[in-house]
C-alpha cells in the first residue's frame, strides 16, 4: 500500500466508506452433492457454526482491547468521529490498524477494526470488529472470495463514489448484540450522543 493511499483511507472517507456499505452477511455454501433439501439443512447448520466460532474467536481475541489504550498500543488509531445514522443506529469509533489493512490477509484473530461506543460517562465500550482487505492485496495471493469462517465478505467494487480501490469488509457485533444481525453493518442500539471528541 503506498503512503498516498494509507493517508487517503486514514481520512475520514474512511470511515464513511465502511458506514455506507451494504450489510456483509453472506451464509455458507452447502455441499452441491446433496439434494435441494439436504442443502438447506447443511447450508443452515454450517452458516450457525460458523456464526458462533467467528464471534467466539473474535471475543477471545479483542478481549484485551476492552481498554482503549491497549488497543493503541497494539497500533489502532480512531480514524474518524462516531458513525451514526439518520434512522440505522450507529456504528460508532472505528480504530484501524493500517498495518493489518495493508497486508492483504484475513485473520479472524486479528480485525483490521475495533468498534467502540462513547458512553456518557467518557469511557468507551468495546462493541465489535471490523474486517478489511483491500481487493487487489488479496487477490494478489488468493483466487476465491475472501471468507472468514463460512461467512463471506462484501465486496465494495471501484470506482466508486468515494474515490477508493476496491475491497471486501466484514462487521462482526461480538461484544454487544445487534438485534438486525450480528453481522450486519449498522447497529440499532448504538448511539453516538455521548461521544465528545477524539480521545487523546
Amino acid at each position: 500500500m503506498t503512503g498516498r493511499l494509507a493517508a487517503h483511507i486514514k481520512s475520514s472517507v474512511f470511515v464513511l466508506v465502511v458506514a455506507g456499505l451494504s450489510p456483509a452477511y453472506v451464509g455458507a455454501q452447502a455441499d452441491p452433492t446433496n439434494t435441494p433439501t439436504s442443502r438447506h439443512h447443511e447450508s443452515a447448520h454450517t452458516q450457525n457454526t460458523g456464526a458462533t466460532g467467528l464471534v467466539k474467536i473474535v471475543r477471545e481475541s479483542t478481549k484485551r482491547f476492552r481498554d482503549v489504550a491497549v488497543a493503541k498500543a497494539e497500533g489502532y488509531d480512531l480514524a474518524f468521529g462516531c458513525v451514526s445514522g439518520s434512522d440505522s443506529g450507529a456504528m460508532g469509533l472505528h480504530y484501524v490498524n493500517m498495518s493489518f489493512v495493508g497486508d492483504g490477509e484475513l485473520d479472524p484473530t486479528r480485525p483490521e477494526i475495533i468498534i467502540y461506543e462513547p458512553t456518557p460517562d467518557g469511557s468507551l465500550r468495546m462493541i465489535g470488529a471490523d474486517y478489511l482487505v483491500l481487493a487487489d492485496g488479496w487477490h494478489a495471493k488468493h483466487k476465491e472470495t475472501p471468507q472468514l469462517m463460512g461467512q463471506l465478505l462484501h465486496l465494495f467494487e471501484s470506482p466508486n463514489r468515494f474515490g477508493l480501490p476496491a475491497f471486501y469488509t466484514l462487521h462482526v457485533w461480538a461484544w454487544k448484540d445487534n438485534p438486525s444481525g450480528m453481522f450486519v453493518n449498522w447497529h440499532t442500539n448504538v448511539s453516538c450522543d455521548a461521544f465528545r471528541g477524539p480521545t487523546p
